[in-house]
């Protein structure tokens, strides 16, 4: 209930740009807002609840306080806004996920000895920056690959020239050796400006310079100077073409993400002059219940508002929310145009789906990566047994899943998890045998009769004698129902059971009506959904294979004696069932392999 004071503060909020900060009653920030009129926009949290989003509403009924920034534009009021999200972190925000400054590559080519080095601080004093690095790893491998290709100096010491004797970087000529005055100044700030060159995506520039060297090089006699600078295109030149896209064009970031519940990953790719220069992924949080162009809007203010570097074009998976403010933001950093596009169609459609699979599998790799630890494999399984109110540990999960289109070469998964890794040697596919049409329930119900139906005739063979602790079905309550009766059916009603629908996630229980949902962080939950994922990508796989051999299933098939090594030849020497058949017996008894009686086998038959 929103006391008078408050009501009487919203109304006198003044219709001008600037940033807000909603607070709850221990004057924790939960949200940290911009808005071209402060009035309008704080106070439509406070009218009807229906036109707020679940997430907002949560927000809203916590909402104890509220505080503004006044700012003299609304691109001032971004700028002021991703400063605060960063600063306090905000529970309701969209956010990058590390409370860090991101890691950059720093040039001063203004020193007479200029490095290349990792900083975390973007200073206003002549350097080139390059970035911002998803992580340390990552930035330390693109200054690797440069140490390689340039011999720029990785040292901090002081040059005078007059040291006795140069370090190892020397004589593997990965340093000219400026400490020794075995290079003068002006050929090592060609050194650096080709370093530059390359972290701007102009590498054909760089290689033109370095063939030029090299021939002059040659011409003075300077052989082994000139054998250093072919090695140093070639490592370039190869560089390059790993970078190759074929269908980007000019200087261009493309930007997609995929999400799951409160997690969102990331992909920026970084297009210049055609090549992809880098790719980092990132992280963010506070997702859940929001709309794509406000995650997109979101990434883009926190992501640009510390990168050193923007292109004329962004590519993005969605447009963003205040699309045209953050457009104009954008401009003013950039000092010139920059166009936000969403491709519907053609080669840079394509990219960003490339990019939006990149983030899917980042994604899903970060989920299997936080459950390959042993610890947190034990950790979910006993969260697992406590929210679902299971007998005993979940030690041995068999989840099941079932993959048809109109019940056509349907099929059905079974795989196994042993505390909480798959046991890929006790995978098992069944194809559907008994049912007609599509019938996921009957389905279901066949492939845990055959499955427990085995375990009973051989009790002590592998996959199938071994009884899980737990069987999870991929669907809603009608799969769990089905799965109940053919296990009471089978006596084996002993052994838990549990469904896990995609859609939100919930899982349902025996006798209880409303679903469980468990938290989006959850261990749990995230056991679950790998266990669900496995088991419908095992099934689709299966699914494929019988699919591909029914379609391109032959007549020959069905000859009692012509197995695939005889109709592979009776195919490659008539080219088709039409030619065999028009093919007299002794001609198709000329084919290898094929005798007299199989000829007249074929003949009879077609």
């Amino acid at each position: 209930m929103i006391s008078v004071s408050f009501g009487e503060r919203l109304k006198a909020l003044p219709r001008k740009p600037g940033v807000y900060l909603l607070k709850d009653e221990a004057d924790n920030i939960l949200y940290v807002g911009k808005a071209v009129d402060l009035h309008q926009r704080v106070s439509s949290y406070f009218g009807s609840a229906y036109n707020l989003l679940p997430k907002l509403q949560r927000m809203v009924a916590k909402t104890a306080d509220f505080e503004f920034f006044l700012t003299d534009s609304e691109q001032e009021a971004i700028l002021l806004e991703c400063n605060l999200i960063k600063k306090y972190r905000p529970r309701y925000n969209v956010r990058l996920k590390d409370d860090k400054s991101y890691p950059y590559l720093k040039i001063n080519p203004n020193e007479d000895w200029a490095g290349v080095y990792i900083t975390r601080r973007l200073e206003n004093d002549g350097a080139r920056y390059f970035g911002p690095f998803a992580s340390a790893g990552s930035v330390r491998k693109t200054l690797s690959l440069l140490r390689k290709l340039f011999p720029f100096r990785s040292c901090h010491k002081p040059m005078t020239g007059n040291d006795l004797r140069p370090c190892l970087e020397y004589h593997i000529h990965r340093c000219l050796g400026p400490c020794i005055g075995a290079v003068s100044q002006e050929e090592y700030h060609q050194v650096i400006k080709q370093v530059i060159l390359f972290l701007e995506g102009k590498q054909e520039i760089v290689v033109r310079e370095l063939r030029a060297k090299m021939e002059e090089a040659s011409e003075n006699l300077e052989f082994e100077k000139a054998a250093l600078l072919r090695d140093q295109i070639q490592a370039v030149e190869q560089v390059v073409e790993r970078q190759k896209i074929a269908q980007a064009t000019g200087e261009q970031d493309v930007i997609a993400f995929a999400r799951a519940r409160d997690q969102a990953c990331v992909q920026v790719f970084f297009i210049r002059n055609g090549k992809l220069l880098g790719r980092e992924h990132f992280i963010i949080e506070g997702t859940q219940d929001e709309e794509p162009a406000q995650i997109m809007a979101s990434f883009l203010k926190q992501f640009y508002h510390s990168a050193p570097y923007l292109p004329p074009v962004i590519l993005l998976q969605h447009l963003p929310q205040d699309q045209g403010s953050i457009k104009k933001w954008l401009e003013s950093k950039r000092g010139g145009e920059v166009k936000l596009h969403r491709p519907r169609r053609g080669v840079n459609k394509e990219l960003v789906d490339m990019v939006a699979e990149n983030a899917c599998q980042w994604l899903e790799q970060l989920r299997i990566r936080l459950l390959a630890e042993p610890e947190a494999a034990a950790m979910a399984i006993e969260e697992l047994q406590r929210e679902l109110h299971l007998p005993c540990l979940p030690q041995r999960v068999e989840c099941y899943d079932i993959s048809d289109i109109c019940g056509t070469s349907a099929v059905g998964s079974m795989v196994v998890f042993e505390r909480g890794q798959a046991k890929r040697s006790q995978y098992r596919r069944f194809r559907i045998k008994t049912v007609a049409g599509a019938n996921d329930y009957a389905m279901i119900q066949e492939v845990l009769r055959r499955r427990f139906k085995r375990s009973k005739s051989s009790p002590e063979e592998g996959a199938w004698g071994t009884l899980p602790d737990l069987v999870l079905i991929d669907g809603g309550k009608g799969q769990l129902n089905a799965a109940l009766e053919a296990t009471h059916e089978l006596g084996v009603s002993f052994i838990p059971c549990a469904s896990l629908a995609k859609e939100n996630e919930e899982v349902f229980l025996p006798q209880i009506s409303s679903p469980i949902i468990l938290p989006p962080h959850s261990a749990a939950l995230c056991l679950l959904q790998r266990m669900r994922d496995e088991a419908h990508r095992f099934a689709i796989g299966y699914y494929h294979r019988l699919h591909c051999q029914e379609a391109f299933a032959s007549t020959l098939d069905a000859i009692p004696g012509i197995g695939p090594k005889r109709k592979r030849a009776l195919l490659k020497k008539f080219g088709s069932v039409k030619a065999i058949r028009e093919a007299s017996a002794d001609e198709l008894a000329q084919v290898e392999g094929v005798t007299k009686s199989a000829a007249e086998k074929v003949k009879e038959y077609l």
